[in-house]
């Protein structure tokens, strides 16, 4: 199913399987929202590659695209520079990076739930403005990007 482009949309745009995964449970909290799951990107520098390509400018055609890049940040505390490194200037307060500090396996067996209920957890607190789940060591580099979705959201 695709989103009406011409209100506002989120695009997900997962590094792999697991983030795919997590990003499932965001559609079991909020079936009805604007938002769609594209294919797995295989690595981070890929979907940095494929935002560069292609997403600058779907992005540019639909201004209330809203677009999150799901990856792991692999224990690197720049991750998130890299990721967005060939996003447009003119873009960037639309395009949230988020993602387990390590990887999407050691926060499943941190939290002990599958991707789907990490995801739907995450949903929730987005909406609900806690942070339990987000406030996880491997969650909370998220913090920022977090507040920036809470933001649109409530706007949305």
């Amino acid at each position: 199913m695709s989103v009406n482009r011409h209100k506002q949309h989120w695009l997900i745009l997962p590094e792999d399987d697991a983030n795919r995964q997590i990003a499932n449970g965001f559609f079991l909290v909020f079936p009805d929202r604007n938002i769609q799951r594209e294919h797995p990107a295989d690595g981070w520098g890929h979907v940095r590659d494929a935002f560069k390509r292609q997403y600058n400018r779907v992005m540019q055609k639909y201004p209330e695209c809203l677009m999150v890049l799901l990856v792991d940040f692999d224990n690197q505390a720049d991750r998130r520079a890299a990721v967005t490194s060939e996003v447009l200037d003119s873009l960037r307060d639309r395009v949230f990076v988020l993602g387990s500090y390590v990887h999407p396996e050691k926060l499943k067996s941190a939290l002990g739930m599958s991707y789907e209920k990490i995801g739907k957890a995450l949903a929730r607190e987005c909406v609900e403005g806690t942070g339990d789940t987000w406030g996880h060591p491997l969650l909370r580099h998220n913090s920022r990007d977090l507040m920036r979705i809470r933001k649109r959201i409530s706007l949305g």
